[in-house]
Formats: structure tokens, C-alpha cells, sequence
């Protein structure tokens, strides 16, 4: 993408600020979300979207998104896993004048192409999973960038790089570098009502942390690790559908999570795996997805230990056969 802002409070307000964008560059009353997605992430949007008088659409397919939508929202990878093709889906989407709207897992673009390449116009995310391991929730880091076409709307504080006109005696001669808030307009702080957002504070720290996980990383060794995720990933979904009574049912080309249904309902097998004190997986048989019918989301990464994947076999195995 262009630019990129400071870090806003999380992921799901990151995304919900991108809708307002939309709307105020489209001039358009309605935002479209894309199922599935994040139910959090549409909670959000949708307080949002009320407070600005916005009417929000949640659709389960992109073709429903249609001229009276500002923009459509899209997950990458979706909430059940799946790897989204968003070229051709950007394409059909700015011939109706729709931006599109990404929410993209930043650990998982080290494999996947980048939204921007692919025609997305915002692209918004969850920093807090490269900040450092989770504690309970807390704070977090939501991720906003955009073409340069929308900068004197986008949300939160943006930074300006400049240099002295004069060189520097203190500086060994050369002009110093200086960083100011240049891109931002006054109505930010004076004039509310006017602002294109009021987010005023965010957590730095986490900020800090997943700037430096991502420069120790660097693209080679992000790419490293999202290879390494996908491999262990699909590894353990394979040695799950050869049990007995289990399969892992897919929706096209996934990352790192994935369906599993076992041979006794989704609930009946959570309780029993952490009877077992093995971590089950969120329950998503209620979703209307066919696939979702009855089953559980695991998520295996590069940080899952191998005997975590190995007590799960074991333990899915025995439940079978007790099945």
C-alpha cells in the first residue's frame, strides 16, 4: 500500500474506520461485510457504521455487493480459514465503484500476495499476535493502510518525514531528519464534528513490539515462518482425516486453519478433548456455512510444539475408538 498510520486500538476499530473512509469518499449509505468473517470484527463494524448512520449488510457472496455499498469487507484468510482470491474480486468490485476493504492477517502475507498487488484499496489488521504472546486479552495494535488517493481521510495520526533546509553543524554537516504530524488536518483537534476520526491514544508499546518482531523477521524470515505454519498446518490435517470418523472438511485453499468433524457432535468432542486437557478449538457448527456443520476450527503454527500435535492425534484417536 501508499501509507500507512500509526497504530490504531485493534483490528475490528481499524476496520470499522475503513468503512467510514469509504463512505465518506464514496458518498455512499451502506457497507457490506463478506461472510465469514469475524463475528468481533462485525460487531464493530456495525456500532460504527450505526453512530454514523450507515447501513451495514453482511452478504455470503461478494456478487450481492452492489452501487448503493461504499465498500465490501473482506477477510484474508476468512474466519474459517480459507484463502480469498481477491483479484478477480477487486476487479468486479471498482466496476460498480465499491472499494474493497481487507482485513489481512500480517503473519500470514508472509506467504499470501499482498492485498495492495492484488487491488485492494484499504487494508486494515490484527498486529497484537507479532507484539508477543497473549495475556488474558489487553491491549492491542490495529493495523491501517491505504492508497494515497484517501490520506487526508484516514484515521488517527500520520507522520511526515522531512529534512533541515540548512545543514546542520551538530549533525556533522548535513541536514537532520526531522518526523512531524504534516498529514494531519487542525479539525482533528479542534473542530470534532469535522474530524474524520477522533482516535486520540493507542498502545505504543505493542506497537514497538511488532515493529521489532517484524525487522528481526524480516520478508525472508516471515515468509520462513508462514511456510513453516502452512506445512505443520496442513501436516496435522492430514494425520486427522486418517482417523477413523474424522475429516476435515475444506472451502478451497486454506493457511493454517482448518475444519475438523469428528465421529460424535462438535460439542461432544470439545468436552472431550478437554477432558483430556487438550485445547478443542472453537465450536463453529452453528455457522451456515455447509462445511462448519458440526465441526471445530483448529489452528496449527511454526509455535505449536510437535507434542501438542501429537497428544491431539492421540487423543482424537482414542475418543474414536471409545466412539
Amino acid at each position: 500500500m501508499d501509507v500507512s498510520n500509526t497504530g490504531l486500538y485493534d483490528g475490528a476499530s481499524a476496520t470499522a474506520e475503513a468503512c467510514l473512509l469509504a463512505a465518506r469518499v464514496t458518498k455512499r449509505n451502506a457497507v457490506a461485510l463478506l461472510e465469514p468473517i469475524h463475528p468481533g470484527t462485525a460487531d464493530v463494524v456495525g456500532t460504527y457504521a450505526r453512530g454514523a448512520g450507515l447501513r451495514t449488510d453482511t452478504l455470503r457472496s461478494a456478487d450481492a455487493a452492489g452501487e448503493d455499498h461504499a465498500c465490501l469487507v473482506v477477510q484474508q484468510p476468512d474466519f474459517l480459514g480459507a484463502i480469498v482470491d481477491l483479484e478477480g474480486l477487486a476487479e468486479a468490485l471498482h466496476a460498480d465503484g465499491v472499494l474493497l476493504v481487507t482485513v489481512a492477517d500480517p503473519f500470514a502475507l508472509g506467504l499470501l500476495r499482498a492485498p495492495g498487488d492484488a487491488g485492494a484499496d484499504i487494508v486494515t489488521g490484527e498486529g497484537r499476535d507479532l507484539a508477543g504472546p497473549p495475556h488474558f486479552g489487553g491491549p492491542s495494535l490495529g493495523l491501517f493502510a491505504a492508497r494515497s488517493v484517501f490520506l487526508r481521510q484516514m484515521p488517527g495520526r500520520i507522520v511526515g518525514r522531512t529534512r533541515e533546509l540548512h545543514r546542520s553543524a551538530s549533525n556533522g554537516g548535513a541536514p537532520r531528519t526531522g518526523y512531524v504530524l504534516t498529514l494531519q488536518a487542525r479539525e482533528q483537534f479542534i473542530r470534532r464534528e469535522r474530524a474524520t476520526s477522533n482516535v486520540s491514544t493507542a498502545q505504543s508499546l505493542v506497537a514497538l513490539a511488532f515493529t521489532i518482531t517484524t525487522q528481526a523477521l524480516g520478508p525472508q524470515g516471515l515468509r520462513e515462518a508462514a511456510e513453516l505454519s502452512y506445512q505443520r498446518a496442513h501436516d496435522t490435517a492430514r494425520r486427522i482425516a486418517a482417523l477413523d470418523g474424522y475429516e476435515t472438511p475444506e472451502r478451497g485453499p486454506w493457511f493454517s486453519e482448518f475444519l475438523v468433524r469428528g465421529p460424535i457432535p462438535a460439542a461432544d468432542l470439545a468436552a472431550a478433548l478437554r477432558a483430556r486437557g487438550i485445547g478443542p478449538g472453537l465450536d463453529v457448527s452453528a455457522r451456515p456455512e455447509p462445511q462448519a456443520q458440526d465441526a471445530l476450527l483448529f489452528a496449527v503454527t511454526d509455535a505449536t510444539p510437535d507434542a501438542h500435535v501429537d497428544a491431539l492425534i492421540a487423543a482424537m484417536a482414542d475418543i474414536g475408538a471409545e466412539a
